[in-house]
């Protein structure tokens, strides 16, 4: 199986990427700086199913390329993790918001993943294959959404139509696409109070992203059962 991995370079990234890599997987290590992701190669003792490969989801000119290289070397891509996120925004509110931080908050957390999903969905189509993991965050579930990071849950809100969205447009093949929240974990954007840890944030998106055919598709999962959208 390969598998792509979006901001696998540190944090619950990280964390899928070894996690998958220890299942079998050859794994796409996806970092927007290059030598960050090396870095983060070698900290996993630089196992031979790891690949790092520069990749920023917000750049459509990144994406193709990838794409373009992807296609080369395996005319496949079997599982596509959508986990670079950005901008957990608590310093503002909805009334106040910075709506240019929210608009960049917008074109990596949904543009980015909608981008990655319009390039490779097809090369799964042709594959008869794949598993698409969104991994979005209770603060975007519709049903109890506080006031607080307003881009952040807009943001993930929108992940979640998302992962909706492309899920009822697939109709043949073994394809699935579910949305995870990891929970609160300890990263960088969770911070060092988080009760989680990034191996356990991790776990459920692994999970979804290893599916049996005929599994879920188009749910929203956390600890690997069903939660509102």
């Amino acid at each position: 199986m390969l598998a792509l991995v979006t901001g696998g370079n540190k944090g619950i990234g990280f964390e899928i990427t070894r996690q998958l890599a220890d299942l079998g997987h050859t794994v796409l290590l996806g970092s927007r700086n290059l030598e960050r992701g090396l870095a983060a190669r070698k900290q996993m003792g630089d196992p031979d199913n790891v690949q790092v490969i520069q990749l920023d989801v917000s750049d459509t000119e990144s994406i193709k390329a990838l794409y373009d290289q992807i296609r080369s070397e395996y005319n496949r891509l079997d599982v596509l993790v959508n986990n670079a996120g950005i901008n957990y925004d608590t310093w503002h509110n909805t009334f106040n918001a910075d709506l240019d931080n929210v608009r960049e908050t917008l074109e990596t957390n949904l543009f980015g993943a909608w981008a990655m999903i319009q390039q490779f969905i097809p090369l799964m189509q042709s594959n008869h294959y794949g598993r698409v993991v969104n991994v979005s965050s209770g603060a975007g579930a519709i049903h109890g959404m506080s006031s607080g990071t307003p881009g952040y849950a807009i943001s993930k809100a929108a992940m979640n139509v998302l992962t909706i969205k492309a899920a009822q447009l697939i109709r043949s093949g073994d394809i699935l696409i579910n949305s995870v929240c990891p929970g609160w974990v300890r990263t960088e954007m969770g911070g060092s109070s988080a009760p989680r840890s990034p191996q356990h944030g991790a776990e459920t998106i692994v999970w979804a992203a290893t599916l049996p055919k005929g599994g879920p598709t188009g749910k929203f999962f956390r600890d690997k059962n069903e939660i509102d959208f």
